[in-house]
C-alpha cells in the first residue's frame, strides 16, 4: 500500500514542497539578528538586576571611543567631531577641547583639567586623543547604522588605517552581528552543502538522487529558520550554526531510509520494509537529539537556551522532512541498482569480524582510555570574552587593542551613589553631596586596576568658591543640565564611571568586589558589563555540567524504556559517553577553557551520537528474537546497520567541519568540536558497542567469522543446526537478512 501511495502521490508531495519553498525562503532570509551583549547575559543574577536598575536611572547609554592622532590639531578634531555629531544616531560628541571648555567655564584649574583629561581624552604620552561619542535612542536601535556613519565621516576626512581607531560596545555588537549574521555565514553553509554533495554522490552514484536529497535538506533548513521567525525568535551568533545542523540531521534520516530501501530488494513492498525498520530507530534517534538540545535550556545563558529550543525544532523538522519526502524522492527517482554493493562492503565485514573476535580486548582498552580522558575533564574551566570571538586579523580587534594601549579600556564599572538610603545624606545640600561623591571617586581611582574615573564632580573645581561666586558657578552648571549624564532622580542618584585598565580583563568581578569592600558602608551599588560577562562564565561552566548530566540520564531512560531492556542503559550509553569524554577530556588535559561552543557541543553531540546506537540495538533485538543467537544477532546488526552509520556519520562530521570556515570564533570552534565528537562516536557505535554486545560470545563470533571466510569447513559443535541455517542462507524467508554468514 505504501508503494502504491508514493508512486501515485510522490510527485505531488514534491511539487507541493517546491511551491511552499519560496515562502519559507523569504521568511528565513528576513529573520532579524540580535547580538546585543546584554541580551545574551544572565537574566536572573543579582549583577544583572543591578545593571538593569542602573540603565533605568541613567538611560541605556552606549559610548563609542574614537582614537585620533593629536597632531591633527584641535581645529580639525573639532571639525571631525562636528560632522560625527550631525550623523544619524549620534546624541553627543565630546572632544578634549570641549571638555576643557566646560571645565574652564566652571573655573577648574588648568593643572586639574589636564590631569582629569589624561587616560580617556588624552593618552599618557600626549600624542593621542579620544573623542567620546554617545548614541541616541535611534542609534541604539540601529547600532550598525550609527557605526557606519562614523566610519563614513572618518573616511570623508581621509582618516583610515592604523592611525584612526574606534571601539566600544556598539562597535563590538555591530561586528558580532556582521560575523554571526546570515549573510556572513552563508559561506560555510554552501561549503557544507558542497561537501555533502560530493559525499552523497560517492555513495549513491546518481546525480538526480543526490540533487533531490540535497534539495530536501535545504527545504528543511529554510522551514526551520522560517518557523523560528514565526515563533518570535531571532538569529544570533549561536543560532547561526543551526542551518548546518538541520542539514546534517536531515541527511542522516535520508541515508538510513535509502539504506533500508536498498536492503529490501526483492520484497513485494519495499516501502513497507523500509518504514518497518526505519521508523522506530529514526524517531528514537530524533527524540534523543531533541533531548540533547532541550538540555541546554537549563543554562542561564540566553543564546544557549534559545539554541536549545531551536535545535529541538530543527531535529523534529528534519525527521518529518526526511520520513515524508525521502520516500517521495525514491518513488520519483528510484536509486540505481548497484550489484557491486556487496563486494564494496566486503572490507567492512572483514574489519568488523576482526574487532568482534577481539571484543574483550577492545572493551578493556575502551574503558581504560575513557577513564584516563575522564580525568582530564576535571581540569576544565570556563572563559568568555567577546573579543575572542573575532578573528586575529579583525580590524575591530586591532582598534580595540590600540585604544586600550593608548587611552583606556572601554569596559567600565559603574557606581551608583544613592543618597536616598540615608535620610541624613538625603538632606545634604548640593555642594555637600558633590564633595561626598568627589571623595568616593578619589577612593575608586586609587584602585590599581582603574585607569580613569568620571563623575559630575569631575566638572567642578577641587575647591569650590563661596558666596556669590558659588551661586554663579551652580547657575552655569544648571544651564548645562541637559548635557549631564551623571545625575538622576533629582539629586538622589549620582553616577561614577570607572574605566578598567587593559590588564584587568577577566578580573572585573574581583575588581568590583574589592571596590565594594573598600567603600565600606557608603550607599553605593556597583555594576557593569565586565562583571556580567564574568558571571556568564560561571553560568557556562555550571550549565555545561548540568545540561550534560540531564541529557545523559534522560537519554539512558529513553533507551531503557523504548528498547524494554535494562542492560541497554549501560550497553548503549557507554559507547556514546566515551566519545564525549575523549574529546572534552583531551581539551581538559590541554587546559582549554569551557566556552559557549563547548557547552553546546557536549549535550548536542551526545544526543546525535546515540542515533547510531538505536539503529544497531533495534536491529540486534529483531535478529535475536528470530534466531536466539546473541553472537549471530550482534554480527548481523553490525553488518546491516554499520555501513549506513558509517556513511551518515562521515557526512555529518565532515558537514559540521564546514563550520570551521567561519570567521566567527564560537561557530568555528563548535564545528571542530562537533566534527571530532561525531567522528569518535563512529568508533563508539561501530566498534565499542558491538564489542560490548559480543563480550561473552567471542568463541561463537570466531566460529561465524571462520565460517564466512571458509564456507567449505565441516560443520561441528553445539551450534550445528544454527550454523547449518547460516550456511544455507535462508533469505527466502527473511528478506532483510544480510548474506554475511555463508
Amino acid at each position: 500500500m505504501l508503494s502504491s501511495f508514493y508512486k501515485k502521490y510522490g510527485s505531488r508531495l514534491l511539487l507541493l514542497a517546491l511551491a511552499v519553498f519560496p515562502i519559507l525562503h523569504y521568511h528565513a532570509e528576513t529573520i532579524s539578528s540580535n547580538n546585543n551583549i546584554e541580551a545574551w547575559l544572565p537574566e536572573k543574577s543579582e549583577v544583572r538586576r543591578q545593571y538593569d536598575e542602573f540603565k533605568l536611572r541613567f538611560g541605556a547609554e552606549e559610548v563609542i571611543l574614537v582614537g585620533l592622532d593629536r597632531s591633527l590639531g584641535d581645529d580639525l578634531i573639532e571639525s571631525i567631531a562636528g560632522r560625527i555629531e550631525r550623523s544619524p544616531g549620534i546624541r553627543q560628541c565630546w572632544t578634549p577641547q570641549r571638555m576643557r571648555s566646560v571645565m574652564q567655564e566652571l573655573t577648574v584649574a588648568e593643572a586639574d583639567i589636564e590631569k582629569r583629561l589624561r587616560g580617556l581624552f588624552i593618552s599618557p604620552t600626549g600624542d593621542r586623543v579620544g573623542v567620546v561619542v554617545t548614541l541616541s535612542d535611534h542609534g541604539i536601535k540601529d547600532r550598525s547604522g550609527a557605526v557606519t556613519s562614523i566610519r563614513e565621516v572618518l573616511k570623508y576626512c581621509q582618516l583610515e588605517g592604523h592611525d584612526v581607531n574606534i571601539a566600544g560596545a556598539p562597535v563590538v555588537i555591530d561586528e558580532l552581528n556582521r560575523l554571526g549574521g546570515r549573510e556572513s555565514n552563508k559561506k560555510f553553509f554552501f561549503i557544507s552543502l558542497g561537501i555533502c554533495l560530493c559525499l552523497l554522490y560517492f555513495q549513491l552514484r546518481d546525480w538526480r538522487m543526490t540533487g533531490m536529497i540535497l534539495g530536501l535538506t535545504i527545504f528543511a533548513t529554510q522551514m526551520t529558520v522560517a518557523m523560528l521567525k514565526w515563533c518570535g525568535g531571532e538569529m544570533n551568533f549561536v543560532i547561526d550554526a543551526l542551518p548546518v545542523m538541520v542539514m546534517v540531521f536531515t541527511l542522516e534520516v535520508c541515508v538510513h531510509l535509502l539504506s533500508y530501501y536498498t536492503n529490501a530488494e526483492g520484497h513485494v513492498d519495499r516501502f513497507q520494509v523500509m518504514f518497518h525498520h526505519a521508523v522506530k530507530p529514526c524517531c528514537l534517534a530524533t527524540f534523543t537529539t531533541a533531548i540533547g538540545s532541550v538540555s541546554l535550556c537549563v543554562s542561564e545563558f540566553i543564546p544557549v537556551r534559545q539554541f536549545g529550543w531551536a535545535g529541538t525544532l530543527g531535529s523534529v523538522i528534519a525527521l518529518l522532512v526526511g520520513m515524508v519526502l525521502t520516500p517521495a524522492v525514491i518513488a520519483v527517482c528510484p536509486p540505481l541498482r548497484r550489484d557491486a554493493d556487496a563486494a564494496e562492503n566486503g572490507w567492512f565485514v572483514r574489519v568488523s569480524d576482526w574487532f568482534l573476535v577481539r571484543s574483550k580486548q577492545v572493551v578493556a582498552f575502551g574503558v581504560v582510555a575513557t577513564l584516563l580522558c575522564g580525568i582530564g575533564m576535571m581540569y576544565l574551566h570556563s572563559h568568555i570574552d567577546p573579543l575572542d570571538f573575532f578573528p586575529k586579523n579583525s580590524v575591530v580587534l586591532r582598534d580595540v587593542r590600540r585604544i586600550q594601549a593608548d587611552l583606556t579600556d572601554t569596559d567600565t564599572i559603574e557606581t551608583t551613589v544613592d543618597f536616598g538610603r540615608n535620610p541624613q545624606l538625603a538632606s545634604l545640600p548640593f555642594v555637600a553631596k558633590l564633595d561626598f561623591v568627589r571623595k568616593l571617586e578619589a577612593q575608586i581611582a586609587t584602585h590599581p586596576r582603574i585607569s580613569h574615573t568620571t563623575s559630575l564632580a569631575s566638572m567642578f573645581p577641587t575647591e569650590l568658591p563661596s558666596g556669590l561666586a558659588l551661586t554663579q558657578l551652580l547657575d552655569k552648571a544648571t544651564k548645562r543640565q541637559k548635557d549631564n549624564d551623571f545625575l538622576a532622580g533629582g539629586e538622589q542618584y549620582w553616577r561614577i564611571s570607572a574605566n578598567l585598565s587593559p590588564g584587568s580583563r577577566g578580573v572585573g568581578q574581583k575588581t568590583l568586589e574589592e571596590l565594594q569592600a573598600s567603600l565600606g558602608e557608603a550607599p553605593v551599588t556597583l555594576t557593569g558589563i565586565s562583571p556580567l560577562i564574568e558571571q556568564a562564565q560561571k553560568d557556562i561552566y555550571t550549565g555545561f555540567w548540568s545540561s550534560f548530566v540531564y541529557a545523559f540520564w534522560s537519554i539512558m531512560i529513553v533507551m531503557i524504556v523504548s528498547l524494554k531492556w535494562v542492560n541497554a542503559g549501560f550497553i548503549g550509553m557507554l559507547p556514546n559517553l566515551a566519545p564525549i569524554v575523549f574529546v572534552f577530556g583531551f581539551l581538559g588535559w590541554l587546559g582549554h577553557p569551557v566556552d559557549i561552543s563547548m557547552m553546546m557541543a557536549g549535550s548536542i553531540a551526545l544526543g546525535i551520537a546515540v542515533d547510531g546506537s538505536f539503529h544497531m540495538l533495534v536491529r540486534y533485538q529483531e535478529e535475536f528474537s528470530a534466531t536466539g543467537d546473541k553472537a549471530q544477532a550482534t554480527r548481523v546488526a553490525l553488518q546491516q546497520t554499520g555501513p549506513p552509520i558509517l556513511q551518515s556519520t562521515v557526512i555529518m562530521s565532515i558537514g559540521m567541519l564546514a563550520l570551521t570556515f567561519s570567521s566567527f570564533g564560537p561557530t568555528a570552534l563548535f564545528g571542530w568540536l562537533m566534527g571530532a565528537t561525531l567522528t569518535m562516536s563512529l568508533i563508539g557505535d561501530s566498534v565499542l558497542l558491538p564489542c560490548m554486545l559480543g563480550f561473552f560470545h567471542t568463541k561463537r563470533l570466531a566460529e561465524l567469522a571462520e565460517a564466512h571466510q571458509h564456507p567449505s569447513v565441516p560443520l561441528q559443535g553445539p551450534h550445528f543446526l544454527q550454523r547449518l541455517r547460516d550456511r544455507m542462507n535462508l533469505q527466502i524467508f527473511r528478506v532483510t537478512d544480510v548474506d554475511s554468514t555463508v
